[in-house]
């Protein structure tokens, strides 16, 4: 299958006509190689959205816009930012790297805490989402792909005088309650940027309980031009969500969880920039604190999280054909916990990338990374990009390699306690994964309103970490066990091989400037094989096949929106708590607003779950059916 869809790609590519579009479907994007480049440049299948789109279509928190975007899977457990794991090519939600302005958000303790994202949505500029291996230039977790949010602040170029303030409130049954506030401002060599977004609701009925939230956000940046070649931003942002975690974790009947994630977060960025040269020193910090309840007789688990991080890198401009970059990159990661113990993980790395233009067509990226980390020793990560310019196509190629360390729960969870009756169970012996990825593809581009990509892919993958059902009498540490216990082990799997097809369709017009459309759709399949004789719990869990779309249609009056996702994916049943997997779901969200002043003010309707669909993307962790809405948003 996968030849065969390799030698249909060369095939159809040359044969359809096209030309170069607007930056609106090939934007400047800097997450393939840390250069600006066009997207279909870089060797690598780009999805780019700008962050204004946000407040036009009907979703409220950031991990259900990425919902949306084409070839990401967001399996999300509750509504309303509550929780959510994002998934790309078919890898665990732990293979996706999450940046905010080229800082790594994801969190030392789980991947369950990557979707959430300290920004509210009135800072963003856009947000970029490479697919496929960056392990090279990012390191660890860099594996199905990278979700990169910029923000206006720290992208902000100088005399910008796109100011924007913008306010928007909703309200809707089971006490739903959502407030997206935002402003930019810029004057001169200085730039300001704050939001506060909070969603809450009393929420749709579950088994004993309520799939309730109260989760808000609130962030702060400044920027300014210090001299001629100096700049300076910085940010400071605080996340946090309380919210019902019922079977979030567990299929098991006891579990009416609830849990509180808090998240404080700095950030920093200096950039020395004259002619062609450029230095650029970035440093954050990240703190968070989780407190789960598994029920209410049962005591807390309470973990204490943090990152300290550092980034470096210089890059020189060679005559408009070269440009290459030379970085350091430092982490200590650390967690304080009651259920996992306290423990302590440095890693460094250092890293090089060329880009090099062949000739006015051809274009290739070599980059190489050398990786340490405290407890696995050193890695030597390579890859390589490739575009060529054809008369009718962009082509584009990419091989490299990926790797992953554990988390602290992969290796620890359930480590500390006293006695574990069931559950899952950490491995602090677990090895890092290492996989093989490439890919070919195109992207083609017909006048300046449609763009069409396409993309085969492939990832060999050695000892990739999964929970595995494990019988007492195989587990590695039974001191804090019971023989009649159902136990799911951390586990290297032997070898795990995806392959699969994905495609992008964007479509941007304006007709008489009154006439607005702007719509993507996107297709993935996928096909994972493993060598272990069980099934391993979340490569069971990703789509086969995934179609999201988002479409956006507005004139001096209305503004239409809807976003959609329909997925297959394997059926999987819990009885004890009477919970289905079903084997494919189709979901849309509509909303219809009528601008009351034009540009300035407008009222709406909205309809999340259109269709009442039941569903879960998570077994347990149960959605909300049909939820209706009204709104106001003011824009000035």
């Amino acid at each position: 299958m996968f030849k065969t869809l390799f030698f249909l790609l060369l095939m159809i590519a040359p044969s359809v006509y096209g030309q170069q579009a607007e930056n609106l479907l090939d934007p400047v994007t800097v997450s393939a190689s840390l250069t600006q480049l066009n997207a279909s440049k870089t060797g690598r299948n780009i999805s780019s959205i700008k962050g204004s789109y946000f407040s036009s279509l009907p979703i409220h928190s950031i991990d259900e816009l990425l919902k949306y975007i084409p070839g990401v899977e967001v399996q999300m457990r509750g509504p309303g930012g509550s929780q959510a794991d994002i998934v790309i090519r078919g890898g665990t939600f732990q293979q996706v790297l999450v940046l905010l302005d080229g800082l790594r958000l994801n969190d030392p303790n789980t991947g369950h805490f990557n979707g959430n994202i300290p920004i509210s949505p009135g800072e963003i500029e856009r947000i970029e989402v490479l697919k496929g291996a960056a392990s090279a230039i990012y390191g660890t977790d860099a594996v199905g792909g990278v979700v990169h949010i910029i923000t206006k602040t720290f992208s902000a170029k100088e005399n910008n005088t796109n100011n924007k303030y913008s306010v928007q409130a909703i309200a809707g049954n089971y006490g739903l309650k959502n407030l997206n506030a935002g402003l930019y401002y810029q004057k001169g060599h200085s730039a300001i940027a704050a939001g506060y977004l909070v969603n809450s609701a009393d929420g749709q009925a579950q088994r004993g309980t309520t799939g309730f939230f109260n989760n808000q956000t609130a962030s702060f940046s400044l920027r300014q031009q210090l001299s001629n070649n100096w700049r300076l931003a910085i940010r400071s942002a605080f996340d946090k969500r309380d919210f019902s975690a019922q079977n979030f974790y567990t299929s098991f009947k006891s579990d009416t969880a609830k849990e509180i994630v808090a998240t404080n977060w700095h950030q920093l960025s200096l950039v020395y920039q004259k002619a062609a040269n450029q230095f650029q020193f970035d440093a954050g910090y990240k703190k968070l604190t989780d407190e789960f309840s598994f029920n209410s007789g049962s005591l807390p688990n309470n973990n204490l999280s943090s990152v300290v991080q550092i980034n470096t890198h210089y890059s020189h401009q060679y005559g408009g054909q070269s440009n290459w970059v030379a970085g350091l990159q430092y982490q200590n990661k650390k967690i304080i916990s009651n259920d996992r113990g306290d423990h302590q993980l440095q890693q460094a790395a250092g890293y090089f990338i060329v880009t090099q233009a062949v000739s006015n067509k051809m274009l290739f990226s070599p980059s190489l990374r050398l990786d340490y980390t405290e407890n696995s020793g050193t890695e030597l990560v390579p890859q390589l990009n490739i575009s060529y310019q054809l008369t009718s196509a962009q082509i584009r190629g990419s091989i490299g390699k990926t790797i992953r360390q554990a988390d602290f729960t992969e290796r620890y969870n359930n480590y500390n306690k006293i006695l574990v009756s069931s559950g899952s169970i950490g491995n602090p012996n677990l090895a890092a994964e290492r996989s093989l990825s490439y890919e070919l593809g195109f992207d083609v581009f017909v006048k300046t309103a449609f763009k069409l990509s396409a993309t085969i892919f492939k990832r060999d993958q050695q000892k990739l970490i999964d929970w595995t059902p494990t019988p007492y009498s195989s587990m590695p540490r039974t001191s804090n066990l019971i023989a009649t216990g159902s136990y799911a082990l951390a586990t290297n799997i032997a070898k795990v091989n995806t392959a699969g097809f994905e495609t992008d369709i964007q479509y941007h017009q304006e007709l008489n400037q009154q006439h607005k459309i702007w719509a993507t759709l996107g297709l993935v399949w996928l096909d994972s094989e493993s060598s272990n004789v069980v099934p391993s719990f979340y490569i069971s869990s990703h789509a086969k096949l995934l179609t999201n779309l988002m479409l956006v249609y507005s004139n001096q009056y209305v503004q239409l929106s809807a976003n959609g996702v329909y997925k297959i994916r394997t059926a999987q049943n819990a009885s004890a708590i009477n919970a289905t997997i079903t084997p494919n779901y189709f979901l849309l969200n509509t909303r219809c607003e009528v601008f009351i002043v034009k540009k300035v003010a407008g009222c709406f309707i909205e309809a999340s779950n259109l269709f009442d669909t039941n569903y879960s993307d998570l077994l347990g962790a149960q959605m909300p059916g049909r939820w209706i809405m009204a709104g106001i948003n003011l824009t000035f």
